[in-house]
């Protein structure tokens, strides 16, 4: 399954049923009178947040999405039926802005979450509505209102609780297939991973969700490289895993490099509890891993955790890290 996080897509919701002009014809009865019933109303486009999903892929197959229209009245005072709705269904975390893609609609963030995006159109009164003691034979009806319509944006912020960023071939996938049982695509060369990918991860019997996104580079929040657009995919985490690879001839430069595109993008990641690693350290000696874990501790203000995905070292310590940040973080919202 192709991986989408972006999609635009045209709703309508249905018009409502036109009322009917009839009057009431029976052998014996001389004056029967309108029985003209009321239109049903249109059909209204929902929103849902369903579970098994973490793509928008379906989107790029179909961008049409109408709701029916009401029955019409009927003679005998017999009202439309309401018009079938439409519900588009999409993964939790995904948010719906209006055309211009910056009003914010409704974020899905809760499995099961439904959101009215159209109303469907009233049905129009039948000639049975407007009777009245000066006019007993009226001999018309309202048609129905029409539906609304709209171009709407469909944005997918994956729901995780720690994100994993660094330049690329930092380790951020291995370490994903490591700990997790996620199988990223993994290989010896810049921006293997193209898309994010998501991982459960368990430790001392408590589980939590990672996200691994593409690599950053220089001028990322500029669009350099694959940009920045998968950075909105760690906006919801609440703690980010940064990983420096000890390949890297200079990790306070890495470091930092890194830290300027969160800070140039926003959106809280500059403010996000963030715990440094240095990673891929079974390829140095223990002089060489001395002298770059104390660069980056001094470009990060703080000792860097110490690991390796390859031969499982510091991957319980990192775990444990970012656990503790997790659970911190949720028992506050709960006291909040």
């Amino acid at each position: 399954m192709k991986f989408l996080d972006e999609a635009k897509v045209y709703i309508r919701s249905g018009d409502g049923g036109a009322g009917a002009v009839s009057f009431r014809r029976e052998k014996f009865i001389e004056f029967g009178g309108p029985d003209g019933g009321d239109g049903g109303r249109g059909g209204d486009v929902w929103v849902e947040a369903v579970n098994g999903l973490n793509t928008l892929i379906d989107f790029r197959y179909q961008q049409h999405f109408k709701a029916k229209t009401g029955t019409h009245g009927m003679g005998r005072n017999r009202t439309g039926a309401k018009g079938a709705d439409v519900t588009l269904k999409v993964p939790v975390g995904t948010q719906i802005f209006e055309e211009d893609n910056e009003t914010l609609i409704v974020d899905m963030v809760e499995e099961g979450q439904r959101y009215r995006l159209a109303a469907g159109g009233n049905g129009g009164f039948g000639n049975a509505h407007f009777k009245s003691s000066t006019n007993q034979a009226p001999n018309w009806a309202n048609p129905g209102l029409e539906g609304e319509e709209k171009t709407i944006w469909l944005r997918l912020k994956l729901i995780a609780d720690a994100g994993l960023v660094g330049l690329p071939n930092a380790g951020k996938s291995t370490f994903l297939a490591a700990c997790t049982r996620a199988r990223p695509k993994i290989a010896n060369y810049p921006f293997t991973t193209l898309h994010p990918n998501l991982g459960v991860a368990t430790v001392d019997e408590q589980e939590f969700i990672i996200a691994d996104i593409p690599g950053l580079i220089e001028g990322a929040h500029e669009g350099i490289g694959i940009g920045d657009r998968f950075l909105g995919h760690v906006e919801r985490t609440r703690v980010l895993l940064h990983l420096v690879s000890a390949q890297e001839e200079d990790v306070a430069k890495a470091y930092t490099t890194v830290r300027h595109e969160l800070d140039a993008y926003g959106g809280g990641l500059e403010e996000k509890p963030q715990i440094v690693a240095l990673s891929q350290i079974d390829v140095l000696d223990d002089e060489e891993l001395k002298a770059k874990s104390k660069a980056l501790a001094k470009a990060c203000g703080t000792p860097p955790l110490l690991l390796s995905a390859v031969t499982n070292r510091g991957m319980t310590e990192a775990l444990r890290a970012l656990r503790g940040v997790i659970v911190a973080a949720k028992s506050g919202e709960e006291n909040a």
